[in-house]
């Protein structure tokens, strides 16, 4: 093929292309001219919508305003058909039916929090009005009821319960409610079941019932409704006036007076040391019953209310702690005497005994200065008991009585310190916590060791003083031999011994033994002086024995004679005295006439062996040997018996 036929072709081509462009550029056009009128004729159909279209939106508009008007009617129409409800309760008041006029008060508070939070018109601001001022009446008269209800069952505590309490029990239940609360808050009423678990497992004991179980829900309502309202003063006020009256009401019930420092110092000791054991008994009453159950109720009424129930539980039993108190500290303040002291000691052992539970009756802020006041008043009776034990031991020391034991016994001194200082030993504990706490004497020796020493001391200078009064010397040893001997004694069978230690006994027994000793020599020398063969009369210059010891010959027998005569008188003279002076002990009495036989009966015997033949052969032998070595024996049995003059010899 050719180039002018290619190209003749090409030219064919292109011209039925250029066609069929033109003819879609005419169909584009025609297009657009179609579109371009559709256009126009839907915006003049938009034109004539467009009012349709508002009228339509204003209709749906209304109708929901309409909807919403008609609700907010309802809920208006609603709470006021519930305001009016909730009025004629509230008028009526709580007495016939508490629990619909608490109700009343819910929908009351209900409806005011409706028309506070939603738009009102000004009739509807009336209706809000109208329910604060129903509120404010609700109030006053849920104030009425709820000193009503706690004036109705705040009642003293039956004594008949108490007497079914002694003190240990009393101990015990301290320790129960101890365990039973950790923390210190109790459940509320309607909420006892881990209580009743323990109870299964630890031995538990009744307590006082001083306000009903079913009435407490109903007063916790109360309160919970008094302080939502902002009368949490008002509800303190009425609930600490009227449960602390009952609590007073009690304690005097008990027997608790407020006695000041004169009149407790007025008292007959007899009378106080009464008052001071059932002071004792009151405060484990106090403090473990009601106290403890006192402290259970508040919890209970204020569980969960935004409320110090700690102040206002202090203001409850603040009066009645102090009434409590003051006769502790009056006791603590009077003037000291020796006898006061075991009181004292008890009286400082129950607090003691009783702060634990104190600290958790009494925990929070509020009450801690009740709290203090039970230490500031145990502090005061430790000074006391300090006090009181240093006086003892210089009332000891310069006791002036000048009583005198005529028979040389134990003196009624010795006898009260020594049973004085037994019964300390019984609050052995207690003295050296006491004695710690005032740092008397070294801190690492026992405190109450080193006072019995200084007081046993102040003992022993004391009886020397006495045992001076004596004009027979003997009878001034034999004094102090008793007396130290039962010191030693009654001390080494107690608890002392081991405070003492052996030390101090074997001091004090080696002066037993020395003042044995000085009596024996005081006592019995003169006597074996008669029985010496030293400044016997001679017949001539010479006076020989003989080899043996047993010749006589070259002794005067009138010197021999005056020996005899001289021991009988003496002896008599002796048996006469002593058996009317005392050893008490059986030991210490054996001891000491075995003592005076073993020196007395040889020399006896061996100077009748000597020199007996010489009077024997005279006239009257029973007038010089008057008493065989037996018949002496068995006089020395009767001394130290007590035997008063004429009584017949034992």
């Amino acid at each position: 093929m050719g180039a002018p036929q290619a190209m003749e072709i090409l030219t064919q081509r292109a011209s039925v292309l250029r066609e069929s462009l033109q003819r879609s550029r005419s169909n584009t056009e025609s297009m657009v001219a179609m579109l371009g009128s559709f256009d126009h004729r839907l915006s003049a159909l938009e034109s004539a919508m467009s009012p349709t279209q508002v009228r339509t939106r204003a209709i749906r508009t209304a109708h929901q305003n309409i909807e919403n008007t008609l609700k907010a009617t309802a809920a208006v129409l609603t709470h006021f058909d519930l305001l009016r409800q909730a009025e004629v309760a509230i008028l009526k008041g709580p007495d016939e039916d508490l629990e619909s006029f608490l109700d009343a008060v819910d929908l009351l508070k209900c409806n005011i929090r409706f028309f506070s939070t939603n738009k009102i018109s000004m009739s509807e601001y009336g209706l809000l009005n109208h329910a604060n001022n129903l509120l404010s009446k609700a109030v006053v008269k849920l104030g009425d009821e709820f000193r009503q209800l706690l004036a109705t069952y705040s009642k003293p505590i039956d004594l008949e319960f108490i007497n079914n309490f002694p003190p240990n029990s009393l101990r015990s239940l301290s320790q129960t409610t101890g365990s039973q609360s950790d923390s210190g808050n109790h459940v509320p009423a309607n909420n006892h079941s881990e209580h009743q678990g323990r109870s299964l497992e630890t031995p538990m004991y009744k307590t006082p019932t001083l306000m009903p179980p079913r009435i407490l829900p109903l007063l916790h309502n109360l309160a919970e409704q008094l302080v939502q309202a902002g009368y949490q003063q008002q509800c303190s006020r009425i609930y600490s006036d009227v449960r602390a009256s009952a609590l007073e009401s009690s304690l005097q019930k008990l027997g608790v007076d407020a006695l000041t420092k004169d009149d407790v110092q007025k008292m007959e000791w007899d009378a106080l040391e009464t008052k001071i054991q059932d002071w004792v008994h009151l405060m484990q009453i106090a403090v473990n019953l009601l106290f403890a159950e006192e402290r259970k109720i508040c919890d209970e009424i204020f569980y969960g209310v935004t409320f110090n129930k700690d102040l206002c539980f202090a203001e409850v039993t603040v009066n009645s702690v102090s009434m409590l108190l003051s006769f502790g500290d009056s006791v603590a303040k009077s003037k000291r005497s020796p006898e006061k002291i075991f009181p004292l000691l008890d009286m400082y052992e129950v607090l003691h005994e009783l702060q634990p539970e104190i600290a958790r009756i009494f925990e929070g802020k509020a009450c801690s200065e009740i709290q203090q006041s039970t230490l500031t008043l145990a502090k005061h009776l430790a000074h006391a008991v300090k006090g009181t034990f240093l006086n003892f031991e210089e009332i000891i020391e310069k006791d002036s009585t000048k009583t005198m034991v005529a028979d040389g016994t134990v003196h009624p001194l010795s006898s009260y310190v020594i049973n004085y200082m037994k019964f300390l030993f019984d609050y052995r504990l207690t003295i050296e916590r006491i004695l710690q706490e005032v740092e008397i004497g070294n801190k690492t020796d026992s405190q109450l060791a080193i006072m019995t020493m200084r007081i046993m001391q102040s003992l022993q200078n004391n009886l020397d003083g006495k045992s001076k009064q004596y004009k027979d010397p003997a009878l001034t040893y034999l004094f102090l031999m008793n007396n130290i001997h039962y010191m030693v004694r009654s001390l080494s069978r107690s608890e002392a011994k081991d405070l003492l230690g052996d030390d101090w006994v074997q001091i004090h027994r080696r002066i037993v033994q020395q003042n044995a000793n000085q009596y024996k020599r005081v006592a019995w020398a003169k006597i074996l002086q008669t029985l010496s063969v030293q400044g016997l009369s001679s017949l001539g210059s010479s006076s020989s024995l003989g080899a043996e010891g047993g010749n006589s010959s070259g002794v005067s027998r009138a010197s021999v004679k005056e020996r005899f005569k001289s021991f009988n008188m003496q002896f008599e003279e002796l048996h006469q005295r002593q058996s009317q002076w005392v050893v008490p002990d059986p030991e210490l009495r054996e001891y000491l006439r075995l003592a005076i036989a073993e020196v007395l009966l040889p020399a006896y015997r061996s100077f009748i062996k000597r020199f007996g033949l010489l009077v024997e052969n005279s006239s009257k032998p029973q007038k010089y040997i008057r008493h065989t070595p037996e018949d002496v024996e068995r006089l020395l049995d009767g001394f130290f018996q007590g035997n008063t003059l004429g009584e017949p010899k034992r």
